[in-house]
């Protein structure tokens, strides 16, 4: 029976999401050959400068994680930075104090991730319609409420400054992404909040009936992104010097494919706040090499929409790979 049980266990390859390595590999690369051509790249001042670019797409790729692992997506999270962001800028111009202006930014994303999540969780209506709406709904009232100018945020105060701090030689806003990806994989890896977020997306049904209210689960991820896009846009505001409700065009985008690029499964199922981190790693890697390159900008995105179209081959077809792969391995 021990014996049994034990040919039965998974090997620690096979338990691997071989799509995170796959895009490990390509991170790898990716080092390497901006490192050979473009000018400074692999100088600590650029790495760092890496890192500022790199983390407000964490922020909220890290929340998108549990949205998409649980089978819905977040079509919003860009316009609601545009929304916090702009709202930062106008509150903040009022006169309001930094500190209650912050406050007020993070519980407008929240209550933008109530809105979507109480629709499509217990409204039923797919989170994709939902989002999809709210992405035009929330970018209008944004350019309502600021008639399409740029707010400009007076540098002297506490919100400006923190878009220039830096510690240990890193943004703060670097940090502030480190921090985020620390409770995202203590939530997803050690919390049953993880273990559900996981099941629902595989197996929904089964969750239900072993007694999780599945769609108050769904709801949280929804407002957790919400959450994270409030905090994206008020660092955003801080980082620029002022607030527009043209900020984060395209970001949602850019966020979806920072997670399927590290390996969630874009179904649903499964989660990987470690492959999350790559995949920002690499839209970030990228833009900034083609940069240092002399390269038109314009490009950046059209390679990193094929890189996308690679990753998600690499994720449908993940295991056939690396059965592939270790086939070829153990040939003599």
């Amino acid at each position: 029976m021990t014996a049994a049980v034990l040919n039965a266990t998974p090997s620690r390859w096979e338990r691997t999401n071989k799509a995170t390595v796959a895009m490990l590999g390509v991170t790898v690369a990716l080092f390497v050959i901006f490192g050979l051509t473009a000018p400074n790249f692999l100088s600590f001042t650029n790495i760092s400068n890496l890192a500022t670019q790199v983390a407000i797409t964490l922020i909220v790729a890290v929340a998108m994680t549990f949205v998409i692992t649980t089978g819905q997506i977040d079509l919003s999270v860009g316009s609601t930075l545009a929304f916090v962001a702009a709202g930062t800028a106008e509150m903040l111009q009022a006169g309001w104090d930094s500190s209650l202006v912050i406050i007020a930014g993070l519980l407008a994303g929240l209550v933008w991730g109530l809105v979507n999540g109480w629709l499509a969780a217990y409204q039923r209506i797919p989170s994709f319609i939902v989002t999809l709406a709210a992405l035009s709904v929330i970018r209008g009232l944004a350019q309502l409420w600021t008639q399409g100018f740029s707010v400009p945020i007076d540098r002297r105060l506490f919100v400006a400054k923190i878009g220039n701090a830096t510690f240990l030689g890193f943004s703060v806003l670097a940090w502030i992404a480190l921090a985020t990806v620390l409770v995202g994989a203590v939530l997803l890896y050690k919390m049953p909040f993880g273990s559900y977020v996981n099941g629902i997306g595989a197996q929904e049904e089964s969750v239900r009936r072993a007694g999780v209210n599945t769609r108050r689960i769904k709801m949280i991820v929804l407002m957790l992104a919400g959450l994270a896009a409030g905090a994206a846009g008020i660092l955003t505001a801080a980082r620029l010097g002022s607030g527009s409700s043209n900020s984060g065009q395209g970001f949602e985008l850019t966020v979806i494919a920072a997670v399927v690029l590290g390996g969630t499964n874009l179904f649903g199922g499964r989660g990987t706040v470690v492959g999350t981190i790559i995949g920002a790693v690499i839209t970030g890697v990228i833009a900034n090499g083609l940069t240092l390159l002399g390269v038109s900008p314009f490009l950046a995105p059209i390679v990193t929409g094929l890189v996308l179209v690679a990753a998600i081959w690499i994720n449908l077809r993940g295991r056939s790979l690396a059965d592939l792969a270790g086939h070829l391995v153990r040939r003599p």
